[in-house]
């Protein structure tokens, strides 16, 4: 009942000698004891990880039996740790406590805003151990092995066809479901990809006609400038593969079109 009632008063007899901190109850004080010297006296029975304090190890234990006992009251995840509910919770609410110093992007959470740093920083972490190539994030590195694997774990439902990336999946079901979320912002063309729609955005600009006119000429001895002077010629929906093309054309006023392979 004494030990209770200082949890009113606000009284805090226990001191650590080593660092300024007080604590109402012994046996808080001897848990951060554990802070100074190390000791970690609680031990995980089923793998080798040990923890000093008993409420650590009873929620780590629940790693191993799946026990998720915190249930959102907005939707029905459930978790097994507090602070892992609490984060869950801003999705709903739309809270983002955490922000980058260097831009104006909030985060959920302090493990987002973490690699988002790295972005600024140049900082790559992970290390891909097939080859020379590094990664800002865990996530990213785990993708980039799959090339080295050939492991396509995101298998679609409609076909047999597999892929090593979600993303790549999600864009392939749009073959089968016929959705084109992609639409033109000038006139009703819609497309099921975004770089398609890329390509479609320079048949208004222009940037396609002026293409095909090199392509066309390539190899005669038409000057630049007779080139650009033609009237622009209406353009078919096949000829949009030129942003993809292995090809640049470089001019001369003088001389016929010359093409040159990127290596």
């Amino acid at each position: 009942m004494k030990t209770h009632l200082r949890m009113h008063n606000g009284e805090t007899p226990y001191q650590c000698s080593q660092c300024d901190k007080i604590f109402s109850q012994k046996g808080a004080l001897n848990n951060h004891r554990r802070t100074h010297n190390g000791e970690k006296p609680y031990k995980c029975h089923q793998c080798d990880k040990v923890f000093a304090q008993k409420g650590n190890l009873t929620t780590h234990l629940r790693a191993h039996n799946g026990e998720k006992p915190y249930q959102c009251s907005k939707c029905d995840k459930t978790f097994s740790r507090t602070d892992y509910l609490k984060t869950h919770m801003r999705i709903h609410t739309g809270e983002k406590p955490y922000q980058c110093y260097q831009c104006d992007k909030t985060f959920s959470s302090q493990s987002q805003l973490k690699p988002h740093l790295r972005r600024h920083t140049g900082e790559k972490p992970y290390q891909c151990s097939k080859c020379d190539k590094a990664f800002s994030q865990s996530g990213d590195l785990l993708k980039h092995l799959r090339i080295h694997t050939g492991e396509k774990p995101y298998q679609c439902s409609q076909c047999d066809k597999a892929f090593t990336k979600i993303t790549n999946l999600a864009a392939h079901l749009r073959t089968h479901t016929g959705e084109k979320p992609y639409q033109c912002s000038l006139c009703d063309s819609s497309f099921s990809q975004k770089s398609n729609l890329k390509t479609h955005l320079k048949k208004h600009t222009g940037e396609i006609s002026y293409q095909s006119k090199l392509k066309r000429h390539k190899g005669t001895k038409k000057s630049y400038t007779d080139i650009l002077s033609e009237p622009k010629v209406e353009v078919k929906e096949e000829s949009m593969e030129y942003e993809k093309s292995d090809f640049v054309y470089l001019f001369d006023p003088n001389f016929e079109v010359k093409e040159e392979q990127i290596l």
